[in-house]
């Protein structure tokens, strides 16, 4: 919607703005504008757009997610080097159905990036490792599946790692 900069410039305007209120004694108006200004502080280190799509994506609704990504015209400008790494997290989910090459390319690209989530990385890393072994490099892909089993903490993709250590026996 707005640019990374106009988010935090309208941010501090409406703070200033606060300020004004709360001193002219208007706490409740200082209070409103405070937590306004809260949501666009929040909106600069997690983007509209691609909040979005994670809803579209768990709805299993690619069309949709392709949607709202597409709405980002210029992500190296337009977001956070962690929005980076989601967008590019996104579009490896999306092609990982359809286009392997470009989809290792993009988790590979969201790696780099950095993602904020341990679960993500782990993710992405599996994914990678999945790839990895379709393409039959299984040294690579132990290597991915190794660093995605520490990542995930909490066991949420244990089941697919079993899936995918079962299918790298038969290769």
């Amino acid at each position: 919607m707005f640019h990374k900069n106009i988010k935090l410039v309208i941010a501090i305007l409406i703070t200033a703005w606060a300020g004004y209120e709360f001193s002219q004694g208007h706490i409740g108006n200082g209070i409103s504008l405070v937590l306004l200004a809260g949501i666009f502080v929040f909106l600069y280190f997690k983007n509209e757009f691609i909040l979005l799509a994670f809803l579209q994506l768990r709805r299993q609704n690619f069309e949709g997610a392709k949607k709202w990504l597409d709405y980002i015209k210029n992500p190296e400008a337009a977001l956070v080097k962690k929005q980076q790494g989601y967008f590019n997290y996104l579009h490896g989910v999306m092609l990982s159905q359809t286009n392997i090459t470009k989809a290792e390319k993009y988790f590979k690209r969201a790696i780099k990036l950095g993602l904020s989530m341990d679960t993500d990385l782990a993710m992405a890393k599996l994914q990678l490792a999945g790839i990895a072994m379709t393409k039959r490099r299984k040294r690579e892909a132990t290597t991915l599946l190794s660093e995605a089993k520490k990542l995930d903490k909490h066991g949420v993709l244990k089941e697919q790692m079993q899936m995918l250590k079962q299918q790298m026996k038969r290769i």
